[in-house]
């Protein structure tokens, strides 16, 4: 597309729709004083355990849901009670790696701020649930003390940033991740209300719109030292909508780097860096029975070196924030845009804004999505053990106490954590003289046998669903280690248990546990009953298609029972389970959004 044709496409984009015609968001994001609100006389409120107003839509951008407990919904209800209000709170961890004492630090205000679990999430960082009001602002500032913040890891804005966490990697990972923490850091919202709200900071900013320092410059924008602050990448309304990067090392793409609104594909030569492919448009989110909105993957559009990947971030960013549609956040995310608008004009606009061009893209080649569990070796000579958490719920129970026992590891580990975007949790860098006491750790607390699982259901993963998620129509995370045991079995009648099939559940369409990528993916469509879809590559590279809908276990195990038989004697040498339903004609490959609902 030439510049004149984008030229063309852009004045066609009304950018200019008055506020009472915008989504509600929008109006909240602008009136918010820059996400400030009311939350101050929230937390102040004792009448009620949730929060006053619109203010619950401004904790996500301070990384906080607001919750309740959907097991006691309806007794309160009968009984004339408000809702048993409770918070979820999800720490801002790029690339997932943590320090054994920031470890500690967790895992003691889950123990006395929340419900005694660590939640592993998959977007490799820390969730608590069950954090009643009265303890959310101490909670926040333990978070503080363990040098650690919650900034924009929930909102519409920059999520939190992925990036592979293998140690193996070594120099690779340690560029990778100082890339991926500078993207972090670069796209943070710039208003001071957090430290205000949460860490009695003296405020800076108190809503009074002042004279504008540079001529020409809108007051909401102005940037003054007794005045307003600026927001200078987000302006006052931020992102339409969320907005997730993840980076990438083949053959791992362990990030499914193709579900991100942006994704770094790491070009490597040798233990150097080079830099990324460049890749955009990608989104798990759909709505059902709206066939305007679908899963979609993103598009590799091009290679930017090493030092370039915060300034290709950046302008990625603004062109969405420009661009996004402000009046449907069903159909806000960026791949919408990049749909409605064309890729061409897309890539033509960044381009326009970088002042260069992006450079063709390099040769790369994905094996897997999934974790090696188990013992790994580094070059320097550390060790890793990789841990499989069955949906990332780090928790104790009287079978395997996993919570005491990474407890005892985080006091005398001196490597590090890392959590996986599988929900899992690497040990890393392991030095030779503390490798047998960890490992005694290991096997006094049974963490070892947790390894010890099927292939089926160490390639599973469930987001949270009942009770706490609001958004959530089914059982998740709880069902679904019940579900694999019954597919486990069918599995072994058939002598395929020790075959890998990628299979994951979510509680709602927006598919958090990122379904539409999986071999088998599931969405909650009411309790009991599932969207079936089938498909999705190995390693990310396929979206899955829908296949049944609103179903319960029996039907699928019905329909999943032949298959598997199937797959069992008819498959070809190392042909994965998605492709196997692809050639036999369960489904059809989807590579384009547009087409998962035709």
């Amino acid at each position: 597309m030439s510049k004149s044709e984008r030229e063309e496409v852009d004045r066609s984009v009304d950018r200019s729709q008055p506020l009472e015609k915008l989504s509600e968001n929008e109006t909240i994001k602008v009136e918010s004083d820059y996400l400030r609100g009311t939350l101050v006389e929230s937390l102040e409120d004792r009448i009620t355990g949730g929060l006053l107003g619109n203010d619950h839509e401004l904790t996500k951008f301070h990384g906080i849901y607001l919750q309740d407990d959907r097991d006691l919904r309806d007794e309160r209800r009968r009984k004339k009670l408000e809702p048993a209000y409770e918070f979820m709170i999800r720490v801002r961890l790029p690339g997932g790696v943590c320090r054994p004492d920031q470890w500690l630090k967790l895992d003691e205000l889950a123990m006395t701020r929340a419900n005694h679990t660590l939640r592993l999430t998959t977007r490799q960082t820390f969730q608590f649930h069950g954090v009643v009001k009265r303890n959310l602002k101490a909670t926040m500032q333990g978070i503080h003390e363990s040098l650690l913040d919650t900034i924009g890891a929930c909102g519409d804005g920059n999520r939190g940033v992925m990036a592979t966490p293998l140690p193996e990697l070594g120099p690779i990972h340690r560029q990778l991740f100082g890339v991926a923490k500078q993207v972090s850091e670069h796209l943070l919202p710039r208003s001071r209300a957090y430290h205000e709200i949460w860490l009695d900071e003296e405020p800076v900013y108190r809503g009074e719109k002042q004279a504008p320092e540079v001529p020409g410059e809108a007051p909401e924008e102005a940037s003054g030292k007794d005045g307003d602050e600026r927001e200078p990448l987000y302006g006052r309304t931020y992102l339409p909508r969320k907005f997730k990067i993840g980076f990438a090392v083949p053959p791992t793409n362990d990030v499914d780097v193709f579900t991100q609104d942006i994704g770094f594909i790491a070009i490597a030569d040798g233990d150097e860096l080079e830099g990324f492919n460049v890749a955009v448009g990608g989104g798990m989110g759909r709505t059902d029975n709206e066939p305007t909105t679908y899963p979609r993957l993103a598009n590799v559009i091009g290679f930017c070196p090493r030092d370039r990947a915060v300034e290709v971030a950046e302008k990625i960013v603004t062109v969405q924030r420009d661009y996004g549609n402000r009046v449907d956040r069903k159909v806000a995310r960026m791949k919408y845009t990049i749909d409605r608008l064309g890729l061409d004009w897309f890539v033509g606009e960044l381009q326009d804004r970088l002042g260069w061009e992006l450079g063709e893209s390099r040769p790369y080649h994905f094996e897997t999505s999934q974790d090696a569990f188990g013992w790994s070796e580094n070059a320097d000579g550390t060790r890793n053990y990789t841990l499989f958490v069955e949906n990332g719920r780090v928790k104790d129970t009287d079978e395997l106490p996993m919570m005491t026992g990474l407890r005892e590891i985080a006091r005398v580990h001196p490597g590090d954590f890392r959590i996986t975007a599988n929900q899992n949790l690497i040990i890393a860098r392991i030095p030779d003289e503390s490798a047998e006491e960890i490992a005694g750790l290991l096997e006094s607390h049974g963490i070892v046998g947790a390894t010890d699982r099927s292939h089926l259901r160490r390639h599973s993963m469930a987001c949270v669903g009942f009770p706490t998620c609001g958004l959530s129509m089914a059982e998740s995370e709880r069902y679904f280690p019940e579900f694999i045991t019954k597919v486990e079995a069918l599995a072994s009648e058939v002598g395929l248990e020790d075959v890998p099939i990628v299979m994951r559940m979510s509680g709602c369409n927006n598919g958090c546990s990122r379904p539409y990528v999986a071999e088998v993916g599931f969405s909650g469509r009411a309790p009991g009953k599932y969207n079936v879809y089938l498909g999705g590559g190995f390693h990310g590279q396929r979206l899955g298609k829908p296949y049944l809908e609103n179903v319960g276990e029996t039907t699928i195990l019905e329909h999943l029972r032949p298959m598997l038989e199937r797959y069992a004697t008819e498959r070809e040498d190392g042909e994965s389970f998605g492709d196997f339903t692809i050639r036999m004609g369960y489904t059809t490959e989807v590579l384009e959004g547009r087409e998962f609902n035709d």
